[in-house]
């Protein structure tokens, strides 16, 4: 008998603690979803607050702040296809406070670039960088943000087909490519490799060999300044070997104006424009002149370690002219349901004189010596370290994607 109530006590026990062991459970799971819920609600309050201090905030408007916590957003040594011309510390730059800057937007915050989640974004999709050395440097960049979020050697692969350079990330099937073409329109510039000529001519209403090749693209990131700012320039009706008419323009403007016009009459004709958005990069400033910012005749961008302090400084060379020509042709395409902004980096990388090249790149032809007994006149004041500035570029882009 008294086995019989041991054993009676002993399930009685074992009931009240396995019930007990339950209830505890389930109210950690009940608690857990709610803490889910909650957690999920605020990130949903908190992304849309954040999308919508995006919208209202001028993203372009702002100022470098010294951080070297969160910055670099990458290591020169540690992306894959850093090419060279960008690779300053691997050719010799000893100060490295260049990378150290963040652009902090007057009003808001940009978000933190997350390569997962801009992958996420292009997924089965193409984007494409389309311009010259300053268009390639901006895809560099943003190749070097994604790198790093891509583990597996294999899942990631850069292609060469003439002007078309392609990162293939082949876990999203996803594509980023940049393509030469520095005039928008065809040019004897064409050749990505053998591109400087002394006579540039244009084919001032031919873009059809060049956008057949970029038509498709889900994202467009144009770029085209730098090449038009030569005092006097060829333009060709017809084909190059037999024109139609040719003759010499020596206003700026006006050429940039028609081969704009030309570009926009190829997009109204041929873009699907509920699918694909388009970027115009502004005109990236070049520190060629260190007068604009207090330096003596005949200096430049060479040894400079620290940004331009002085809020709405503007250089001099900074060609605005061209830049609203381009507001322009934006505004006309922005009125015909065209899905295009500008992506207006001009003011924030006006300050930034310390994060040029200048000689600390490779030099595909030996310096002579005259060269190396005077690097200020050799310097590289027009293309940008990586990491650095053109980070920035990305960061915003990243925004808008």
């Amino acid at each position: 008998m008294d086995m019989k109530i041991q054993k009676l006590v002993n399930g009685y026990h074992s009931s009240v603690e396995f019930m007990l062991v339950m209830a505890v459970i389930m109210g950690v799971i009940y608690f857990s979803t709610i803490e889910i819920r909650f957690d999920a609600t605020e990130q949903a309050k908190m992304a849309k607050n954040h999308s919508t201090d995006i919208q209202s905030c001028d993203l372009f408007s702002g100022t470098w702040v010294y951080d070297n916590i969160s910055r670099p957003l990458y290591r020169e040594k540690e992306c894959s296809f850093l090419a060279y011309a960008y690779a300053c510390e691997k050719f010799g730059r000893k100060d490295f406070e260049y990378q150290f800057w963040r652009w902090q937007p007057h009003g808001c915050d940009l978000p933190r670039f997350n390569g997962t989640t801009l992958l996420e974004q292009l997924r089965d999709k193409r984007l494409v960088f389309v311009g010259d050395s300053l268009g390639n440097n901006h895809w560099t960049s943003l190749i070097c943000l994604i790198d790093s979020w891509i583990v597996e050697p294999s899942h990631k692969v850069v292609e060469w087909h003439g002007s078309l350079t392609s990162f293939r990330a082949s876990e999203y099937n996803v594509s980023i490519d940049f393509y030469w073409e520095p005039m928008l329109v065809e040019s004897n510039c064409d050749n990505p490799i053998q591109h400087r000529v002394s006579n540039r001519s244009i084919k001032i209403e031919s873009i059809e060999r060049h956008a057949k090749q970029w038509i498709d693209a889900d994202i467009l990131i144009f770029d085209s300044y730098a090449w038009w700012l030569i005092p006097n320039m060829i333009l060709l009706w017809g084909s190059t070997e037999n024109p139609k008419r040719t003759y010499v323009e020596s206003g700026i403007i006006r050429r940039y104006e028609m081969a704009l016009e030309t570009w926009s009459d190829w997009l109204n004709v041929h873009l699907n424009r509920t699918k694909t958005k388009i970027f115009f990069t502004s005109l990236s400033p070049i520190h060629q002149n260190g007068r604009d910012w207090g330096k003596a005749m005949g200096e430049n961008c060479f040894s400079e370690t620290e940004p331009i302090l002085k809020q709405g400084y503007w250089g001099q060379s900074t060609h605005t002219e061209l830049m609203r020509s381009v507001e322009l042709i934006v505004q006309d395409l922005q009125k015909k349901s065209f899905m295009i902004e500008i992506l207006n980096i001009t003011q924030l990388s006006e300050y930034r004189k310390d994060a040029h090249p200048t000689i600390y790149k490779r030099h595909w032809i030996p310096p002579t010596e005259e060269e190396l007994a005077n690097p200020v006149k050799h310097a590289d004041c027009t293309h940008w370290c990586l990491p650095g500035v053109l980070d920035v570029w990305n960061e915003i882009l990243y925004s808008y994607i």
